[in-house]
């Protein structure tokens, strides 16, 4: 499988009257977009902003985060299962524009919705601060249910992402990446000489709101699985949960996941990178048990030499993360877990839910429980109504000075559970 991923930086969005991209500036049309949120029926009004790198702008609740993305050659097209069909992605020649996202707000749907800073200390925490946002503000229609808001505001980004990105479609990428990854007899005879290497990636499917999805396929209704690296490059993993802010992988997440592109660069130098395998998050013991047998028995099928795990969530996915962890070992595959940790204020606290003494080889994320103070921002893009609601607030963050003191746990991707961001511990 090879993909050729071709990057177009965007330097600026502006709101025009024409939707186009021109010398690197992303025009786009209130109308336009409008239009396209509006194809989903349980949007009843649909607004958008612009939020810029170093700008006082607070944007919460954040849902997803989407980078714009266009297939230009080869079979399928972006978000398969979603706005695409079910052809297998992951090949041929993919447009990104880089250096901006697709941000999708609103009134609140769970309690895990997140807070992104574009200025002050906030900033510093996640890595979409970066980035230019285009921001997505939805109302929904009225007696709209949780999960319906959820998915209709979910759709309404990908949409939107996928009008944007295809804007860029005739315009010739200023630079090209190539990754590819051979068939698995292919690649049993290459590199003999270095470790056979995969990444297993938990995927959060607890339910509730805490969705992934994989070709449109509701991650917790699947068995652990194979795919190419490069597949979820074109979408076919993303994102429809609620988890906590700092820990959930946005969309964006999965088209960039760090873990991919750096065992990508390390292919036929220190390691062979086989397999992407996923799995999923499960709530019931049997569940559990049953996934985590499944990856224990893909990995040893696979005649793996060592294994990257991370996980999504805390708390119970950690059962599931340690679990993965002593079957994979017990087959005499080294591993290595990516988690954050839950350690209280003080950082005192067990980090994690569960633990093993094969789980001796671990990178932190940071502690989600550490206490942050924001300062009052002049705009805020979504609204404050539920500041003290999201998860890691309190009835008391909100200060007199219009400051907020909470835990990082509210700053979307802080304590990013693949390494998207900088953030550890000591």
């Amino acid at each position: 499988m090879k993909l050729e991923l071709g990057k177009l930086t965007i330097r600026d969005i502006r709101f025009s009257e024409e939707s186009k991209i021109s010398e690197g500036i992303l025009y786009v049309s209130k109308e336009d977009l409008r239009r396209v949120a509006l194809t989903e029926e349980k949007i009843k009004s649909a607004d958008f902003d612009i939020a810029r790198p170093g700008e006082s702008v607070r944007i919460t609740p954040v849902k997803d985060v989407v980078e714009p993305r266009v297939k230009t050659e080869g079979p399928g097209g972006i978000f398969p299962g979603f706005i695409a069909g079910v052809d297998t992605v992951g090949s041929g020649k993919t447009l990104a524009l880089k250096g901006m996202a697709v941000v999708t707000t609103g009134p609140i749907v769970n309690f895990q919705e997140g807070v992104i800073d574009m200025s002050g200390p906030g900033a510093d925490y996640t890595p979409f601060s970066k980035l230019l946002n285009l921001c997505v503000i939805c109302e929904p229609v009225d007696n709209c249910e949780k999960h319906q808001y959820e998915s209709a505001l979910r759709m309404a980004g990908l949409k939107i992402a996928s009008f944007v990105a295809g804007l860029g479609k005739d315009i010739a990428p200023e630079e090209t990446e190539t990754f590819e990854t051979p068939d698995l007899l292919t690649g049993m005879k290459a590199f003999p000489e270095l470790p056979r290497v995969a990444y297993v990636q938990m995927l959060q499917s607890q339910g509730l709101l805490h969705d992934t999805y994989v070709y449109g396929v509701d991650a917790k209704k699947i068995l652990p699985t194979v795919l190419y690296p490069t597949e979820s490059m074109d979408g076919a993993i993303l994102s429809g949960n609620c988890v906590s802010a700092c820990d959930k992988n946005p969309t964006y997440i999965h088209e960039n996941n760090p873990i991919v592109e750096d065992l990508f660069k390390q292919h036929g130098k220190t390691i062979n990178f086989v397999a992407h395998v996923i799995t999923n998050e499960n709530v019931f013991l049997a569940d559990k048990e049953r996934s985590s047998n499944q990856t224990a028995k893909l990995c040893k099928m696979l005649g793996l030499d060592a294994v990257i795990i991370s996980e999504e969530g805390f708390g119970n996915p950690d059962t599931d993360l340690i679990m993965n962890c002593k079957k994979i070992e017990a087959e005499g595959i080294k591993t290595v877990i990516v988690t954050d940790e839950y350690a209280g204020r003080d950082g005192k606290s067990q980090s994690l839910a569960d633990a093993d003494k094969a789980a001796d080889a671990l990178v932190t994320a940071g502690n989600a429980n550490q206490l942050v103070r924001l300062p009052k921002l002049d705009k805020v893009i979504g609204t404050m109504d539920y500041i003290s609601k999201i998860a890691g607030s309190s009835d008391k963050a909100l200060q007199s000075d219009g400051s907020i003191e909470v835990e990082i746990q509210v700053i979307t991707g802080a304590t990013s559970e693949v390494g998207f961001h900088t953030l550890s511990a000591r």
